[in-house]
Parts: structure tokens; sequence; C-alpha cells
């Protein structure tokens, strides 16, 4: 397998420590959008979703009954 295609850099890079403040931004950043999704978002689908299963069984009790 060539070299050609690999940083030379990157076995430097993958030595050195992560910064604290960019762990903090990913945590952040993650509990944020975790909060959004599951706080927010979904009950927010789940509701839609009941309310278009009402609004179907409402029309279908509606319906007259065929012959």
């Amino acid at each position: 397998m060539s070299t050609d295609y690999f940083d030379p850099n990157a076995q430097l890079a993958r030595q050195r420590r992560i910064p604290l403040w960019r762990w903090t931004l990913w945590y952040g950043c993650l509990a944020t959008g975790m909060l959004m999704f599951y706080v927010l978002l979904t009950p927010l689908w789940l509701g839609l979703r009941w309310a278009a299963w009402v609004a179907e069984f409402r029309a279908r009790r509606r319906r007259p009954a065929q012959a």
C-alpha cells in the first residue's frame, strides 16, 4: 500500500491532546441537540400523528355506509 495517500502529519496530530474547550463545546452542542430532539421535536411529532389519527377516525365515522 502506498503512503502517497496518507498525511504524514496524521500520526503526530493523533498524539496531541484535544483542548478542554473543544470537549466542552462538543458536549454542549450534543446536549442542546438531544434536548431539542427529545424534549421539543418528539412531542411535536407525536402530537401531529395523534391529530392525524383523530382526523382519520372522525372522517371514517362521518362517511355513510354504502349498500
